[in-house]
């Protein structure tokens, strides 16, 4: 009888002890915050059988992989956030009207208020578009952190696993809050206006040029240096729940010799505004008079941007003409974006040309 009330004791005493730690650990995972990850076509979720597969993985067949399938290939995750996935394997993001229903499901996800931010996984050429249209018109403080790769998920040294690890670090940590939407590749964290791709292959591709980063995903935490200081989010006058279809805006590469034709075709097209890459601090070279008979003609907005890659482009120069709008430092890409937003509200040059000053 002895023996087996000893052996009943142990075995209470055993469970008493093991109890706590299963809860301790149910308790930590309970209190971490809860990021919500939404998947995109590109390089990060591609997944070829041959790990040295790094130029042509999108012609070989495998499927992508998705969202749930990215987190169950990263457990290393479930340390640092609660992670939840959005139902749709792959959501598209390339047509303005697509970018407009990203946006109003990332404002319907983020009103939720146990989720923290938002991952949306993408494809590195067009990363920073799709980050702008966000930092604009999504209104939230939560962040939305945009995250791609230059290697595939499933070659060798990818740059992919570490890459969505680290932006659902940064969507957890409350110091991410009020800055916007945020780009994170290769341990950096950008901000979304300021932000462009500058290299074809290599991992260090995502810049923002002379302005600078915003901070760092290292291993012992997220730290910023700095924050967004032009409007976004929840201070954006862009509603796109009052919106109907965004117009159409194009892009045209200035350079010697141009005559405007392009420019002509663009408007026939059904183009309502145009941005120019043009040369310099925005020259519109030989298609300037053609631009200006344009706008006078039809009214259709033409902005001034430049093809350099850096530096503002300013309104009160030798080559501004009466209707043009300058780009500040917006590259062309991303002036287009603004400029397609602009125009839901207004067509007016100096009204659009404060939306440059101050986004």
């Amino acid at each position: 009888m002895e023996v087996r009330m000893r052996s009943l004791f142990a075995m209470i005493l055993a469970m008493m002890v093991s109890f706590p730690a299963i809860s301790s650990a149910q308790q930590d995972q309970a209190n971490l915050r809860r990021v919500h990850v939404m998947t995109g076509a590109g390089t990060l979720p591609r997944n070829p059988a041959n790990r040295l597969e790094f130029l042509r993985y999108a012609t070989t067949g495998e499927p992508r992989l998705t969202g749930a399938q990215l987190i169950e290939r990263i457990p290393e995750v479930q340390k640092f956030a609660r992670v939840s996935v959005e139902s749709d394997e792959f959501i598209p993001y390339d047509q303005p009207q697509e970018l407009k229903a990203l946006s109003l499901r990332m404002t319907g996800r983020l009103a939720d208020p146990d989720i923290a931010g938002i991952i949306f996984t993408h494809g590195t050429n067009t990363i920073e578009e799709t980050a702008y249209f966000m930092n604009l018109t999504v209104r939230s403080e939560k962040p939305v952190v945009i995250v791609g790769a230059q290697r595939p998920f499933s070659t060798l040294s990818s740059d992919g696993p570490l890459n969505l690890l680290n932006a659902i670090r940064v969507a957890a940590d409350p110091a991410s809050r009020g800055k916007g939407t945020l780009v994170v590749l290769n341990d950096e964290i950008n901000a979304a206006r300021d932000v462009t791709k500058t290299n074809t292959y290599r991992l260090e591709t995502f810049q923002s040029r002379e302005l600078g980063i915003l901070g760092y995903a290292d291993p012992d935490k997220i730290v910023f240096y700095r924050a967004p200081t032009r409007k976004h989010t929840t201070q954006s006058q862009f509603d796109l729940t009052q919106s109907g279809e965004l117009p159409k805006v194009s892009i045209l590469y200035g350079y010697a010799g141009d005559d405007g034709d392009l420019a002509k075709a663009a408007v026939a097209a059904g183009a309502k505004g145009l941005v120019i890459a043009g040369t310099g601090a925005g020259h519109t070279q030989n298609a300037r008079k053609a631009l200006k008979e344009l706008y006078d003609a039809t009214g259709v907005v033409v902005v001034r941007s430049a093809r350099v890659g850096a530096g503002r482009v300013v309104r009160d120069d030798n080559w501004q003409e009466p209707g043009f709008v300058a780009a500040d430092n917006l590259s062309p890409q991303k002036a287009r974006i603004l400029l397609q937003l602009a125009l839901t509200r207004t067509t007016k040059p100096d009204e659009i040309q404060q939306m440059f000053d101050e986004y």
